[in-house]
């Protein structure tokens, strides 16, 4: 195992331990804004969203930073963007209205009807965003040394 894939495998680690917080988390500041303290029957939801939003992310994220740099199609928040519709599932399930979007934000992620769209890997923690910049350089580097040992 490399140093990129080394990084990668704690990164998914702690996504891992991070997504079902965050996923919670979303649903219960939305739900919270519209109509105060979530019941019981949200909050069992919410945890239900979260262990299937880590079933249904973790093994593609895990793929994903486990591969070959050069096989890469894709990179880890292009997954992570998708854990927006967990929350987003409970939210209009319970018939919580959409919160207002700038055009930006509704033209690139129509589905995203409560603006829960991670955008950094700090939306998932201080530990998510150090390895998650830490993984990004290791790549770049193995990417720029790999081109080089190509071009000589």
């Amino acid at each position: 195992m490399n140093q990129l894939q080394e990084i990668g495998a704690e990164l998914a680690k702690e996504l891992e331990a991070a997504l079902p917080l965050w996923v919670e988390s979303s649903i219960y500041e939305i739900y919270q804004a519209w109509k105060g303290e979530a019941p019981k029957e949200i909050t069992d939801q919410a945890q239900l969203a979260g262990k299937r939003c880590v079933t249904e992310l973790i093994p593609a994220l895990r793929e994903l930073l486990e591969s070959d740099t050069a096989l890469q199609q894709t990179n880890p928040m292009s997954i992570l963007r998708r854990a927006s519709q967990y929350p987003t599932q409970v939210l209009k399930r319970n018939q919580v209205p959409p919160v207002q979007r700038d055009e930006y934000l509704e033209t690139t992620f129509p589905e995203d009807i409560y603006g829960l769209t991670p955008a950094a890997f700090l939306d998932f923690g201080q530990a998510c965003h150090e390895l998650g910049i830490a993984w990004g350089a290791a790549k770049a580097y193995l990417h720029l040394t790999e081109r080089r040992e190509t071009n000589s």
